[in-house]
């Protein structure tokens, strides 16, 4: 009879924990808001962000006036990792007028573990990167960067809210510094609507 009732109460717990766990999952999966920006961050233009660079220097917007402006979050262990390549044959053909900046993050599936050393010379080793990259960041989340809630709000960007879906999402920003279009993780740097984009 003890027996029995340890079971019950065992079977009851279990279950108990089957539905918190549930309840937690689902949470997570549908709260796709972000959290507020921190308006003592914020600017209207993107012209007025400095970040920092990976190897300790600034990446100062400012800087990129007058070109267009391709921001991609980078991550060294996602099957999309390949890209850089890609990535890197674009800057070097339209250097006289785009400007690629990759930002580090490991906000999907945990694939940039390593430290900013650590991506650098991977990004060097095996692909050549010379574009600017920034130091690792959060691209969503409560520890977004400000310039991601720039890049993904409307009433920041006067273009469109957006929400990162994966490594390498692609925001082009044009010469006055407008966002003017969003490429989704799976389109490559030689997609030929991309390249349409940055040519026009």
């Amino acid at each position: 009879m003890f027996r029995s009732f340890v079971w019950n109460y065992l079977e009851r717990f279990n279950k108990y924990q089957i539905m918190i766990m549930t309840m937690m999952f689902l949470f997570n999966l549908f709260s796709f808001g972000a959290p507020p920006a921190p308006e003592d961050q914020m600017h209207k233009s993107i012209y007025d962000y400095k970040v920092q660079a990976l190897d300790g220097g600034t990446i100062d917007f400012a800087d990129f006036r007058g070109k267009k402006i391709l921001i991609v979050n980078t991550a060294s262990e996602c099957g999309y990792t390949p890209q850089y390549e890609g990535l890197e044959a674009m800057y070097k053909k339209y250097k006289d007028k785009l400007v690629i900046v990759g930002f580090p993050s490991n906000n999907f599936g945990y694939q940039e573990p390593g430290s900013n050393e650590d991506i650098a010379e991977f990004c060097k080793k095996n692909y050549g990167v010379t574009f600017p990259m920034a130091a690792k960041i959060a691209v969503k989340g409560k520890d977004m960067a400000p310039i991601y809630h720039w890049l993904t709000k409307k009433e920041y960007n006067g273009y469109d809210d957006s929400s990162v879906k994966w490594n390498f999402q692609k925001y082009l920003i044009d010469e006055q510094g407008n966002l003017v279009k969003i490429f989704s993780p799976k389109v490559k740097p030689d997609d030929p609507e991309l390249i349409k984009a940055i040519e026009q």
